[in-house]
């Protein structure tokens, strides 16, 4: 094998292109009657085919098996992911960060689900897992429900994918696209983090407005990876998920043999140090949506299904202003998870690794500590630092899974954070 020129290459939802071995991508057209080295041309269509070209994903991928080689799957058991739905419930809900597994774990065994929108057979909607791992994946994954955003918040992780491999640590995310086949490798004694699983159409970067052409993130720092193949005729698992459900087949040859690839439905990753915060400098704590990295849209204007929603080191400088999150109602529903520190409306009982889920109209804001220390603050200029926090948001009522809503890990108190929130209104006199 002779590495291509080509380098690593970034530049989200943009037309990318990789070899391994230079010459492997044809010139002038997708599927010439002969690629070369003998290798098979496959479409990776990530959108339907007649979508506007700018909300296109679609990845020409040269292998040496097709895709198509594989015998039929089979029902295999899930576990905790794609657990059942309990009951649609207006409470505020949240759980301590989920135990690191004793037992070898690896990626797929260790995912949990806690909450989802509506059944997988629904063209839209979000599921929120949660994932633990001590143990690499030999076995190969795909997800038919939806393109799937990981957010490490312990361990580092390498992902082998289709398209190549990309190293992935906390403060960090990564975009898989739907359909595409990878393993996790763990890099760490353990791992864990969130994984939003979408189902409606793909995230791409939101529309700036009246910010102009540059803040929040920035295509080119999205890092998409250079082309990297295996070539071994020995028996591997291949695992889907479609419906909701886990079907595997064993296959004779690994999956992962794309010699070279160009298009737009690939792989990212993006250091969330990369995010360019905009605050605000005069008064008033902006709304959440001022932070946000990535956006899927729904059928309605200026509704997503998903947001991807970053809080991270940012200076406060605000005057005459209460400065953590305000307290709110609002249409959308909100699973907020914390990768280290601490965040700036809970004095306590939120944990990294921990998951929060706020639904439609659920009251919420800072906790009862937290309001008293920010009233009671001097309005300097102040750097929250050594915290990063997010947020998946969406239009779609979030529903807890049965698992969520007993395991050991749900808080049962979780309502008494805001019962210290005392009366201190004084009547002017008469």
């Amino acid at each position: 094998m002779t590495e291509s020129a080509l380098a690593y290459l970034s530049g989200f939802g943009n037309e990318c292109a990789s070899e391994v071995i230079a010459g492997a991508l044809p010139r002038g057209q997708n599927s010439p009657q002969r690629v070369p080295f003998g290798l098979y041309a496959e479409q990776f269509s990530g959108t339907a085919f007649t979508v506007p070209r700018s909300e296109a994903r679609r990845s020409w991928l040269y292998r040496i098996r097709p895709s198509a080689v594989h015998p039929a799957f089979r029902r295999i058991e899930a576990g905790c992911f794609a657990a059942a739905l309990a009951e649609p419930t207006p409470n505020r809900l949240r759980w301590n960060p989920m135990p690191l597994p004793d037992a070898p774990t690896d990626f797929l065994a260790g995912l949990t689900t806690m909450a989802a929108s509506s059944p997988a057979d629904r063209p839209f909607g979000v599921s929120v897992h949660l994932y633990a791992a001590n143990a690499s994946m030999r076995r190969v994954f795909y997800d038919a429900d939806g393109e799937l955003l990981l957010v490490p918040q312990q361990g580092r992780l390498r992902l082998e994918t289709e398209c190549g491999r990309l190293d992935v640590a906390p403060g960090e995310i990564a975009l898989l696209p739907r359909g595409l086949k990878f393993r996790v490798i763990v890099q760490e004694a353990t791992a864990r983090g969130y994984l939003a699983e979408n189902h409606g159409a793909p995230l791409r970067l939101p529309d700036l407005g009246p910010i102009g052409a540059n803040g929040l993130a920035n295509p080119r720092d999205f890092l998409a990876p250079t082309a990297w193949f295996e070539d071994r005729d020995e028996p591997v698992e291949l695992v889907q998920k479609f419906q909701g459900g886990l079907w595997a087949a064993t296959l004779d040859h690994s999956p992962l043999d794309v010699v070279a690839w160009h298009g737009s439905n690939t792989p990212y990753k993006y250091d969330l140090a990369c995010f360019n915060t905009i605050n605000s400098v005069s008064f008033d704590h902006p709304d959440p949506s001022i932070f946000t990295v990535l956006t899927a849209p729904s059928g309605a204007a200026g509704v997503a299904n998903l947001d991807f929603v970053v809080f991270p080191p940012r200076w406060m400088v605000a005057e005459h202003t209460f400065r953590p999150p305000w307290f709110h109602r609002n249409v959308m529903n909100e699973c907020m998870g914390l990768i280290h520190g601490s965040y700036d409306a809970k004095a306590d009982g939120f944990a990294p690794g921990a998951l929060s889920l706020h639904s439609c109209m659920s009251a919420h804001g800072p906790d009862a500590i937290s309001t008293e220390r920010a009233i009671a603050a001097e309005l300097a200029p102040q750097k929250i630092d050594h915290s990063l926090a997010f947020m998946f948001e969406t239009s779609q009522v979030l529903r807890p899974s049965a698992y969520a809503m007993a395991c050991a890990e749900l808080q049962p108190d979780y309502d008494a954070c805001w019962q210290g929130l005392r009366k201190t209104f004084v009547a002017p006199a008469r």
